[in-house]
């Protein structure tokens, strides 16, 4: 079971230029964005049982490069295997199943491949203060003997960027999440009190940022591919995120998410994480787009409840008729 992460662990963020997918490519990109925090084996031991927590937000936007490509969980659940770890995926799509948004996303093979499980997270009670003692995360995410994140990086039109902190939102089980957007209200700052408390709770070992094309403007699922060619590791997701913002040439305080961070003294300063390949400033993006507009945090109740509907469509109708008709 992950540790809650505490605010004195050693940050360090190895950021690297990488612009392909390639098998072979990618696999060196891994390995050397990972040499500096001691290798996968620093993170997985034999034996162990890791998550793998990609975005899986839809399957339904081809080309869009709203999910975390295929490719990347592919070699990150090759080097986990090679340390003799035991990968498997899980996460919790708003609309439908992490199975159906999955294949539909391009992961079927990876998984025939490498007979990679796939889960849809269940839920449990955790200890929290008191303002979240009554929401729920994944007891699979809970249970693992490691985590890995592996986000997207991408603009968000409620939250101006989704990056490694937002990714763990996914660890929040089913139609829960809607109820999390319809509980903070119109309170972006609460929101995002609760998104870095899941991330706090969960405490993911490691966090790999795909970044080598990512998403900006109207995102999470609206805006457009960009090309960024980078990837980043870190052992530390709170100083991943306030790296990433450096980069992005975004102020910390446009991000719910990194604010309540630094509000609660789990971000470093940014003087204090460790750049052991490149410097946030080597990389810099000047024109990277985000939303036109930010919208409410806030889903009302008829949202809620046509949004589970319509995951329960999805789930049980839409998905079983899709297998059969593969058949």
């Amino acid at each position: 079971m992950p540790a809650i992460l505490p605010a004195t662990l050693p940050a360090t963020v190895s950021f690297l230029r990488a612009t392909s997918y390639e098998s072979a490519s990618l696999d060196a990109a891994l390995r050397q964005v990972l040499a500096p925090l001691g290798g996968i084996s620093a993170f997985v031991t034999p034996g162990d049982r890791v998550l793998l927590k990609p975005n899986l937000l839809t399957g339904a936007r081809p080309g869009k490069e709203c999910t975390t490509r295929p490719e990347i969980v592919y070699c990150v659940a090759k080097l986990v295997m090679e340390a003799g770890g035991k990968p498997f995926v899980g996460d919790s799509p708003a609309f439908g199943s992490a199975r159906g948004v999955a294949i539909a996303s391009g992961y079927q093979a990876i998984l025939d491949e490498l007979n990679l499980p796939i889960i849809d997270f269940q839920g449990r009670r955790y200890e929290a203060d008191q303002d979240f003692n009554h929401l729920l995360l994944s007891k699979e995410a809970m249970e693992a003997d490691v985590v890995i994140n592996l986000p997207k990086v991408k603009s968000h039109v409620q939250l101006t960027l989704t990056l490694g902190v937002k990714n763990l939102f996914g660890c929040v089980p089913g139609k829960m999440k809607a109820w999390w957007h319809m509980e903070a209200g119109q309170d972006s700052a609460r929101f995002g009190k609760m998104l870095v408390e899941t991330a706090r709770i969960i405490a993911p070992d490691l966090t790999i940022l795909d970044g080598i094309i990512g998403h900006e403007g109207n995102g999470p699922s609206q805006g457009e591919p960009r090309l960024l060619g980078l990837l980043a590791a870190s052992n530390h997701v709170f100083a991943l995120d306030r790296a990433m913002l450096e980069v992005l040439a975004v102020e910390p305080s446009q991000v719910p998410t990194v604010a309540a961070s630094q509000q609660l003294g789990l971000c470093p300063r940014l003087a204090g994480i460790q750049f052991p390949l490149l410097a946030p400033a080597q990389l810099r993006v000047a024109d990277w787009k985000l939303p036109e507009r930010l919208m409410p945090i806030d889903f009302g109740l008829p949202r809620v409840i046509k949004s589970t509907f319509r995951h329960l469509y999805i789930r049980f109708i839409k998905e079983p008729f899709m297998a059969y008709g593969a058949r």
